[in-house]
């Protein structure tokens, strides 16, 4: 367990794949004029999660894209539609479930393109604006609420929809919920808090009620602060730090890697396993990047 402080492995990011120009058109949006400070963008990927068959899925938050990527690269636009899908994971049942920040929770079926609501609003009251998502192992979808809180407005949430349709809000003060994940037994919630350069630990107890909420890693430097977030098969957590690299915790909550991509300009946001290969949304440059890390991703409820 001794770890006061090994010396951090470094670990290069390389690119995997990048957005076809045929898909690329720069321009204002009013997703980015607020989010990306008036700057013309022809893609902004997130939501990286991979299928039963190996394909590489992610989201387009501005355009409303969802795509479907090859095991050699190979980009396929699966659907567009009106919206700003942020988050995407995939239900074990094939579907796949959408934290949307304009439309609330969604589903897509991968072989149509349709998309459907799932909620749209939590009793009532608009969402401030979903980001990412997580399946625990019995069913439960976690996901989080962010909108635009932040230190100043420390009102972002977080949800838990019960496999059996019930709506459990479990935090209601953070400042810029973002990633989301468990750990392996699903006795404990992880959520990045950009704003805050904290990921929290959400211990739950035996009837899912979370219990002396803390933070688990404290952060600092970049140009804000933790985005994706992902368990390895060891309980180590894997964070995507905006402005510095994508560090790797181990089960005590002490770093042991950084991937970082050399001096090349990127802002890898988020993240998925893909056995021991890690893949990263570079969401400024619409690429792909791919690291080998020491641990192999966690087995998640879509492959279960």
């Amino acid at each position: 367990m001794l770890n006061p402080f090994q010396a951090i492995k470094k670990i290069e990011a390389r690119r995997f794949t990048a957005l076809p120009p045929k898909l690329r058109k720069k321009r204002r949006t009013a997703w980015s004029d607020p989010n990306r400070q008036l700057a013309p963008v022809d893609s902004f990927l997130e939501g990286p999660s991979f299928d039963r068959k190996g394909n590489l899925w992610c989201v387009d938050i501005p355009f409303g894209r969802i795509f479907r990527i090859s095991p050699k690269g190979e980009w396929d636009l699966v659907t567009q539609y009106d919206g700003w899908p942020n988050g995407l994971k995939f239900h074990k049942d094939g579907h796949a479930y959408i934290a949307d920040y304009k439309r609330g929770l969604l589903k897509l079926n991968t072989k149509t393109g349709s998309i459907e609501p799932v909620l749209e609003t939590a009793f009532s009251e608009g969402f401030k604006g979903l980001n990412d998502l997580h399946f625990a192992d019995n069913g439960d979808l976690y996901f989080t609420d962010q909108g635009q809180s932040g230190i100043a407005d420390p009102s972002g949430r977080v949800w838990r929809l019960r496999a059996n349709g019930e709506l459990q809000r479990l935090v209601s003060n953070a400042p810029s919920p973002n990633g989301i994940t468990l750990n392996k037994s699903n006795s404990q919630v992880y959520v990045a808090i950009t704003r805050a350069q904290q990921i929290w630990r959400l211990p739950l107890m035996a009837g899912g009620t979370p219990s002396k909420t803390g933070v688990a890693i404290q952060l600092s430097g970049g140009h804000a602060g933790p985005d994706g977030i992902e368990m390895d098969a060891e309980d180590g957590l894997v964070v995507c730090h905006l402005g510095v690299g994508i560090w790797r915790f181990d089960s005590n909550c002490l770093p042991t890697h950084l991937v970082h991509a050399g001096s090349e300009h990127r802002l890898m946001t988020n993240i998925a396993f893909n056995g021991k290969t890690l893949y990263i949304t570079d969401s400024i440059n619409g690429e792909i990047l791919t690291a080998d890390m020491p641990v192999a991703g966690k087995e998640l409820f879509s492959m279960k």
